[in-house]
C-alpha cells in the first residue's frame, strides 16, 4: 500500500460525494418554473434509471474480480454524467433537456454503482485492522462531498451559472482519473468464485430500509422546505447541507466509538425520531433534518463493514450496495409518486415505520441472533 493510492481512494470518496447530490441540490434550478421546469413526478423519475443502473453495477462490481478496472471505469461513467448536467444547461427551455438529463443520471448510477463498491473494498484492504474506522472514514468524506454540493450549488447560482458545479466536478474527474492511471492498485480482491454467504439477506434488508430512509430525506428536503415548512431556497439548501453535515460529522465521531453495534442498533430510532416530529417553523424543519441526519449518519458503513466482518466476505460490500440502491429508487420515485395523494408531511411521518423496521433488525445485528 502506498500513500498515493490511499489519498488517491479517499479523494474519490469525496468527489463521489459531491457528484451524488448534484442533481437534489440542483432541484432548485431542475424544478424552478423560470428554468427547466420539471413536476414533482418528472423530478422524481430522474433518479429512477440512476438507482437502476446502480444496482446493476453494484451487483456487476461484486462478481468482477477487477478491482482497479471497476474503480476507474466508475470515474470515467461519473465524468461522463457532470459533462451531460453541464451541458443541459444549454438545451434549458427545449425538449432535449430532459433526455440530457436522464442520461446523466443513468452515467451518475453507473458511476456510483462502480466506484463506491471499489473504494469500500480498497478501504478494507488498506487497513485490514481498523476495517470499521476504515470504511467509517471514507464514507465521511463521501458524506463531506455530500454536504458541499448544497453549498457550491447555493454560491454558483448566487454567481449566474449553476452549471459552475458539474463543470468543476467533471474537471475534478478528469485529474483524479489521470492520477489514478499511474498508481499500481490492486487488481484483483480475490481469486475465488464469490457465493452468497449465511446472513446476507439482513444485511442486504437493513440496506434497503436504509438507502429508502436517507433518500427521502437527502432527495426531498428542499422541497419539503419550501412546501411544507414555506422556507425561503436558502433555507432550503441550507437544510439540505445541513442534513449532510451531520450525516459527515457523525461518522467521524462514531468512527472513535468502540461499542460500534450498540452504534448501529440505536441510531434508527433516532432516525424514527426525526421523522415523527413536526415544526410549524422554518428553523424547526432544519432542525429536524440535522437530527435526521445524525441518525444516518453511520449506518451505511456499518451495514457495509459488519457484514464484511460478520460474514467473513470482504468483497460483499457491492451486494449490499446494490440493496442501498433499490431502497434509493423507491424512495426517489415512489415519493413523487405519492406526495400529491398524501402530501409530504404525512409521507416523512409514515416513514418512521421504516425507521422503527430498522430498527428492530438493527437489535438483530447487535445480539447477533442471525448467526443462531
Amino acid at each position: 500500500m502506498k500513500k498515493q493510492e490511499v489519498i488517491s481512494i479517499y479523494s474519490a470518496g469525496l468527489l463521489q460525494g459531491i457528484a451524488l447530490v448534484a442533481f437534489p441540490a440542483a432541484s432548485v434550478v431542475l424544478t424552478d418554473p423560470q428554468a427547466f421546469d420539471l413536476s414533482p413526478a418528472a423530478y422524481g423519475a430522474l433518479f429512477v434509471p440512476q438507482a437502476l443502473l446502480s444496482i446493476g453495477a453494484s451487483l456487476f462490481s461484486s462478481a468482477c474480480r477487477h478491482l482497479r478496472s471497476l474503480y476507474l471505469f466508475g470515474l470515467l461513467a461519473n465524468l461522463l454524467a457532470m459533462v451531460l448536467l453541464a451541458t443541459s444547461a444549454l438545451f434549458i427551455h427545449h425538449l432535449l433537456a430532459y433526455p440530457l438529463l436522464l442520461m446523466a443520471t443513468s452515467c451518475l448510477g453507473i458511476g456510483f454503482g462502480l466506484t463506491v463498491p471499489s473504494l469500500n473494498t480498497y478501504a478494507s484492504l488498506f487497513f485490514p485492522n481498523k476495517k470499521d474506522t476504515a470504511i467509517l472514514l471514507l464514507n465521511a468524506l463521501l458524506g463531506l462531498g455530500t454536504t458541499l454540493a448544497p453549498v457550491f450549488i447555493i454560491v454558483f447560482v448566487k454567481l449566474g451559472f449553476w452549471w459552475g458545479l458539474p463543470l468543476l466536478m467533471a474537471l475534478s474527474f478528469v485529474v483524479l482519473g489521470l492520477c489514478s492511471l499511474k498508481l499500481s492498485l490492486h487488481e484483483t480482491s480475490s481469486s475465488k468464485r464469490q457465493t452468497i454467504p449465511r446472513g446476507f439477506w439482513l444485511f442486504a434488508l437493513c440496506a434497503l430500509l436504509y438507502g429508502t430512509i436517507e433518500t427521502i430525506n437527502g432527495n426531498w428536503v428542499e422541497t419539503y422546505m419550501s412546501t411544507v415548512a414555506k422556507a425561503p431556497a436558502m433555507m432550503a439548501s441550507l437544510a439540505l447541507a445541513l442534513f449532510w453535515a451531520m450525516i459527515t460529522l457523525g461518522r467521524i465521531g462514531f468512527s472513535q466509538v468502540k461499542k460500534i453495534r450498540l452504534v448501529y442498533a440505536l441510531l434508527p430510532f433516532v432516525i424514527a425520531l426525526s421523522f415523527l416530529i413536526h415544526f410549524t417553523t422554518p428553523w424547526g424543519s432544519v432542525f429536524k433534518f440535522a437530527l435526521a441526519g445524525i441518525g444516518c449518519s453511520a449506518l451505511l458503513p456499518l451495514t457495509i463493514s459488519l457484514a464484511q466482518h460478520d460474514l467473513k466476505a470482504p468483497s460483499i460490500a457491492g451486494g449490499i450496495l446494490a440493496f442501498y440502491l433499490l431502497g434509493y429508487g423507491i424512495a426517489s420515485f415512489g415519493i413523487g409518486a405519492l406526495q400529491g395523494v398524501l402530501g409530504l408531511s404525512l409521507l416523512f411521518q409514515l416513514s418512521s415505520l421504516l425507521a422503527l423496521i430498522l430498527g428492530t433488525i438493527s437489535l438483530l445485528v447487535f445480539y447477533r441472533k442471525y448467526l443462531d
